[in-house]
Formats: C-alpha cells, sequence, structure tokens
C-alpha cells in the first residue's frame, strides 16, 4: 500500500514515484495511480494542501518560524468570527496567510438547506464546493521579540497585491485588532 492523502474535499491523492531522464526517483500526487506508488514520503519532504483550491502536492520541508501556539492562536480568533465566509490559516515560513472562502456560506445553506437537512451532508458540500483566496497576513519580523506586521490584499484594479497596514505589534495584539475586519466592509477602510 503506498502513499494516500484526502484532502479538505474529500478527494483522495496517490504518491506517485517516477524517473527523471537522469534515472532520478520524480515524485508527485495524483488523483490516479499512474506509475508505481510510493511507499514512503521521501525524507526531507512533506505533504502540503493548498488551501485556496485543495490540491495536494509534495514539497520541500520548510521550517517553520510561527509556533504552533501562534497558529492557534490565529485559528482560535477565525474560529470566533461572526459571518458569511470560512477561514484557513496558513503558515508559511515567518508568514500565517489568512484565506477567506469565494463563497458566502450563508447563501449555500440557503440553497441546499432546502435539499437536506442532514447537516454533515450539507458540510461536506460546502467543503466540496469552496475555494479559498488570501486575504491578510501576518508577517514575523523579528523573532525575539516576536512581533508581526500586518497585510491585507488590496483589491483596486491598479493594484491587486499586498499592502502593509500596521506593525510592528505582537501577533495577539495584531490579531485581535485585524481579524475583527474580515468579512465585513470595514476590512477594505483598513489601512
Amino acid at each position: 500500500m503506498g502513499v494516500e492523502y484526502t484532502n479538505r474535499k474529500g478527494k483522495k491523492y496517490y504518491l506517485n514515484v517516477g524517473k527523471t531522464k537522469t534515472g532520478k526517483p520524480r515524485y508527485y500526487f495524483s488523483m490516479k495511480t499512474r506509475e508505481k506508488l510510493a511507499e514512503e514520503i521521501p525524507e526531507g519532504y512533506e505533504i502540503y494542501e493548498h488551501p485556496g483550491n485543495a490540491q495536494v502536492f509534495l514539497r520541500k520541508e520548510i521550517p517553520p518560524l510561527i509556533t504552533e501556539l501562534e497558529k492557534k492562536l490565529i485559528e482560535k480568533e477565525l474560529k470566533e468570527l461572526d459571518g458569511s465566509r470560512l477561514y484557513i490559516a496558513d503558515v508559511k515560513g515567518e508568514e500565517i496567510v489568512i484565506y477567506e472562502s469565494n463563497k458566502n456560506v450563508e447563501d449555500l445553506k440557503e440553497v441546499f438547506g432546502s435539499i437536506s437537512h442532514d447537516t454533515s451532508r450539507f458540510e461536506n458540500i460546502i467543503k466540496s464546493k469552496t475555494t479559498y483566496s488570501p486575504i491578510m497576513k501576518f508577517i514575523l519580523v523579528d523573532e525575539k521579540k516576536r512581533t508581526v506586521i500586518v497585510n491585507r490584499y488590496c483589491f483596486l484594479g491598479s493594484i491587486d497585491d499586498w499592502i502593509n497596514v500596521a506593525g510592528p505589534m505582537h501577533l495577539k495584539e495584531a490579531s485581535e485588532a485585524f481579524s475583527q475586519h474580515l468579512g465585513k466592509e470595514s476590512f477594505f477602510d483598513v489601512f
């Protein structure tokens, strides 16, 4: 039995191993078994599920500069948000990137709630139909003081890029100050 991974949408991926032109092993995830299945994840690599579309990759391990406690702090803040969007926190190196669902969950509840009163089925439908886009990030700028700067994504046609909105400040302070604007019109006034 080879390495398998089921993403948040319930799709199963298989780690295939082939050979490059020079004869070295080449690893990749696919929803089908295309070549020989890898028996284990190669040393120095990890499975990564992209927060936006739930596509699965094998990537080199990235040493996290963000602690597990800091990630849990952000995830707790995101769970407490009221609103019609869902959020995922993704840690990459010195950044915690917040992804926002592209679908309004309340609209989905109206559509699918009339079809089924089975909440687990409804939650599975939401997971399978929802994609996410990066909306805010906290970037660690001082490892000793554990301070971050805050960026938000700017959607002006002339910019469409990350803009700095605050910092340096401690992550808890930054999260409390800026997470409350996610999914609200006030988000676009944060500068």
